[in-house]
């Protein structure tokens, strides 16, 4: 068995003496896990890293097997983000939530680009948190935990939708929402894609979607969300605090 593909790094494990096994997420072969013979070797580890980008080739001689990796570099997303610890907190979230949530060798097309567009972003364009708050709602799509916030879920209303039903994940208007809204998700405008970069947006609208990310991962065996993302959120939060008050006309 073989193919060719290319794809992100997500993870690198030891294996045996000298190799490692990468788990990869693949444009055509989704993630998918296999040896690198000689792997920690100083000449392979600075292109094993998470987010660098690799073309590979897999060999295996039966299909349900680990098989093997030769790969080759098409380039290294790490120093974009090095001297940014937000976006290098950010890329381990999304290398991190993406071994953690894909299922192994099950092709995920328009996440896929979504993904590999974010990480380029990181560290290059200044409204990255935005993208990669619209990245987690993409994740949400393809795990089967999308969001509805087209309209109202009890009246129907698509103005004033300001919260998110925690159990059906649609959007709720604030007259709609009446007595139970203190137990609402917040739906920042943001996350409706209409609204400009704040820090602190961004924060409540990852409040939403990492209520959903948390349900998905209890479904699936009541595995924790991956620590990657409470450390990039932790350091989003702290670069809110820093922002100037915002006064409402």
């Amino acid at each position: 068995m073989e193919w060719r593909d290319q794809g992100a790094v997500l993870a690198v494990r030891k294996h045996g003496e000298t190799s490692v096994i990468v788990d990869v997420f693949t444009e055509n072969h989704g993630r998918h896990a296999g040896v690198v013979r000689g792997g920690i070797s100083r000449k392979m580890t600075p292109h094993l890293q998470p987010g660098g980008q690799v073309s590979l080739t897999w060999k295996a001689r039966l299909e349900d097997q680990l098989g093997s990796f030769t790969f080759e570099p098409i380039k290294s997303r790490a120093a974009a983000v090095m001297n940014d610890p937000m976006a290098l907190s950010a890329l381990n979230s999304i290398t991190a939530m993406l071994a953690f949530a894909l299922p192994e060798r099950e092709t995920h097309g328009y996440l896929y680009v979504d993904s590999m567009s974010l990480l380029d972003k990181l560290g290059n364009d200044p409204s990255w948190p935005l993208d990669y708050l619209q990245w987690e709602l993409s994740m949400l799509e393809e795990l089967g935990f999308g969001l509805d916030l087209s309209s109202c879920a009890v009246t129907g209303a698509h103005d004033d939708l300001i919260y998110v039903s925690p159990k059906s994940g649609r959007a709720v208007s604030r007259k709609g929402a009446g007595e139970w809204a203190d137990r609402m998700l917040p739906l920042p405008q943001c996350l409706l894609g209409q609204a400009p970069l704040e820090y602190r947006e961004v924060v409540r609208g990852l409040t939403t979607t990492g209520h959903f990310l948390t349900r998905f991962a209890m479904e699936m065996g009541d595995k924790p969300v991956p620590v990657a993302r409470d450390r990039f959120l932790d350091r989003l939060q702290k670069s809110a605090a820093l922002e100037p008050p915002r006064f409402e006309g």
